[in-house]
């Protein structure tokens, strides 16, 4: 148990904490939340002994070791990889080399008896050490971590002085995962971290065998990991059980009685106000007055913590798009050596919610260069389709803020007219008020830089919408704001985002990228995962050119030209002067147009099936695309998922298609 006892900690006239007494069990995985700069990040520090507070306890168990993971600032150099990572089994190591060390001189003959004897059981006893640490399992280990965080067997002889900024956390990260404290502080441990690798830390966290205390922006994350939520606000720690929904839920509840306290407590101290004002020179009232007064000085005041301005806003008129959107035809993109797509062809249509995912490096952000048109591919052709007006939000575009404009100046110059009056109300919904608007750019931070260009992004008209990571470095309520905003954006919306929930939410397709490809799966996250998980591809969904009917056409055509027929009058011939043998054939020849009638018929009905869905996913399409279809979401929500659901069975219908026909190409082949 690790406990804090009337602890107290401030920056000047700023307290952070207040007499606040809080504990910590082993095995539970708590999830600190908070606004910004209510002093999360300083708790961590004071937990793991790197800050002291001002006064009170922190009570931890003698044995107990701490190990903290910062936002970032750490770097390797000096070995590879997995040396460094290997640091963390020092212990381990210190008894491996000792053991070797008594190996060797237990090969000198020269010894004496009890020399060898003392060094036996020495070794004994090292030996047992060694293996009930599980010290032979070192690099296995180490392998599955590193594996797991998104480093390759390459990586695992490269200095870590080459890695990246990104990559250099996760050494750490990797590091103290294979230390296992007995309290592990994370703050913001996914920050660099891909979808891959976030999903890999979520399950080793819901194992690990002691106590877990974390910061986090990843909704998702803290929903799948934690066991209670603990708050910091107006200088105190307020627990919540279960994950952060639940949390939500039971926060909103506590506000909303803390408010409705504190307007009855301040009707109470208006009422005795004035009966104060009113009797306080009447002689007859003094004893009434005077035990007023008292009891307005022992009254402690209700804070309730400031309440986050819910905004919600129609984005700038634009005009309506061609039903195509993008096209990249057979597109090529490397790098030196370094081949990152091939051949790769996609079609993106009016109303797509995608999602492209896979590992850091792997190619998404080049891909949306090539799609922005702010890279061109090597080889290969990109289409623009009829009237797309794009707004592209790159991974750096925090950085393109003009530094000599204020906050305000910085919306007020990329806006159109209408959309001015919004400026003040999206600022407040990104954690900017007051004379906060005033600030000249320069002088914010990472994070406050990036919240402003999202904004500035959500103020242009466009109908579509080409995101790069817009949630790296948002906090959560500022998450909400944008995931709300683009729920209701009637354009189409391709985007890179490393929060699961953000892509659960927003998603109706996922395209994984990686090993040169760009392969397209319909549905949400899950159903991404499910189909990776289970091995399950989904033919004639590719986002291609070539839509599933022109493909399925052309390997009709295929199946019927009969220059794919081989003969088989050879293997007759050389039977023919041998009647059972011929008659043994014709019955075999019999069997097999039977079977290859039946298999015919099979394909024919796939066809006919196909058709029918074909069909109504065109009519349903059509329906999509009249004006003002996407106004009404609710009334939307069933035919988009009608459209999803045929999309699914139209993939299922082809693939098996697909396997019938390439058996009957084998049979006719024999």
């Amino acid at each position: 148990m690790i406990q804090l006892s009337e602890l107290t900690k401030s920056f000047g006239d700023r307290i952070l904490l207040e007499n606040v007494t809080w504990n910590i069990g082993d095995r539970e995985r708590v999830g600190l939340c908070g606004p910004n700069g209510a002093g999360k990040t300083t708790l961590l520090r004071i937990l793991a002994r790197l800050e002291e507070a001002d006064s009170g306890n922190v009570i931890l168990p003698t044995s107990l070791t701490v190990g903290y993971l910062p936002q970032d600032g750490l770097t390797h150099s000096g070995r590879t990889l997995f040396e460094e990572t290997s640091t963390a089994f020092q212990h381990l190591l210190d008894i491996k080399t000792e053991m070797h060390k008594i190996e060797h001189e237990l090969g000198n003959v020269s010894s004496l008896k009890l020399e060898h004897e003392a060094m036996l059981e020495r070794y004994s006893e090292l030996q047992d050490r060694f293996r009930i640490a599980d010290g032979y399992s070192i690099d296995l280990r180490i392998a599955t971590v590193l594996h797991g965080l998104g480093f390759t067997d390459k990586d695992l002889n490269r200095r870590t002085e080459n890695f990246s900024g990104g990559w250099q956390m996760r050494i750490a990260l990797a590091k103290l995962l294979l230390r296992q404290p007995n309290l592990l502080l994370l703050d913001e441990p996914t920050n660099h971290l891909d979808l891959d690798a976030r999903n890999w830390l979520e399950h080793f966290l819901t194992e690990y065998p002691y106590a877990v205390l974390l910061i986090s922006h990843d909704r998702y994350f803290l929903d799948t990991v934690v066991t209670r939520i603990t708050d910091l606000n107006l200088r105190r720690l307020t627990d919540y059980p279960g994950n952060y929904t639940r949390f939500v839920v039971a926060r909103e509840a506590m506000l909303d009685r803390l408010r409705k306290e504190k307007y009855e407590q301040d009707e109470e101290v208006s009422r005795i106000k004035t009966f104060i004002d009113r009797f306080r020179y009447q002689a007859t009232k003094a004893s009434q007055v005077q035990s007023r007064v008292k009891l307005l000085e022992k009254l402690v005041p209700i804070e309730v913590p400031p309440e986050r301005k819910r905004i919600h806003f129609n984005f700038p008129n634009c005009a309506r798009s061609g039903r195509t959107i993008l096209e990249l035809s057979r597109v090529r993109k490397k790098y030196s050596e370094l081949t990152v797509f091939k051949d790769i062809q996609l079609h993106i249509e009016r109303g797509d919610r995608v999602a492209l995912v896979g590992p850091n490096g792997a190619g998404k952000s080049t891909l949306m260069r090539m799609l922005s048109g702010n890279e061109s591919p090597d080889s290969g052709t990109r289409t623009l389709g009829h009237n797309v007006i794009i707004e592209y939000f790159a991974q750096d575009e925090a950085s393109r803020l003009d530094p000599s404009l204020t906050v305000h100046e910085t919306l007020q110059a990329t806006s159109i007219t209408e959309m001015v009056p919004m400026i003040r109300t999206i600022l407040g919904g990104f954690l900017f008020s007051g004379d906060d608007i005033h600030k000249k750019v320069r002088v914010l931070s990472g994070g406050e830089r990036t919240r402003l260009a999202v904004a500035r992004m959500l103020l242009r008209p466009s109908n579509t919408l080409l995101l790069d990571e817009p949630t790296n470095h948002l906090d959560l309520e500022s998450k909400d704001v944008l995931l709300e905003a683009l729920e209701d954006y009637g354009g189409t919306l391709i985007f890179v985002s490393h929060d699961r929930y953000f892509v659960e939410k927003l998603a109706t397709k996922i395209v994984e990228i990686g090993k040169g490809q760009a392969i397209s799966y319909p549905g949400t996250y899950n159903d991404f995962l499910w189909h990776k998980e289970h091995g399950v591809t989904v033919p004639g969904h590719s986002l291609t050119t070539k839509s599933p009917e022109t493909s399925l056409k052309k390997e009709r055509s295929k199946f019927r030209d009969p220059k794919n027929k081989k003969s088989t009058q050879t293997g007759q011939k050389r039977l023919q002067n041998s009647w059972k043998t011929q008659k043994k054939l014709d019955s075999d020849s019999r069997k097999k147009e039977r079977a290859q009638k039946a298999l015919l018929a099979r394909i024919a009905d796939l066809e006919s099936r196909i058709a029918v869905r074909e069909a109504e996913v065109k009519t349903i399409e059509v329906t999509m695309s009249v004006d003002g279809f996407y106004d009404d979401l609710e009334s939307a929500k069933p035919i988009l998922e009608r459209h999803q659901t045929l999309m699914w069975e139209v993939g299922d219908l082809l693939a098996q298609w697909e396997a019938l026909h390439n058996h009957a190409t084998r049979d006719k082949d024999d």
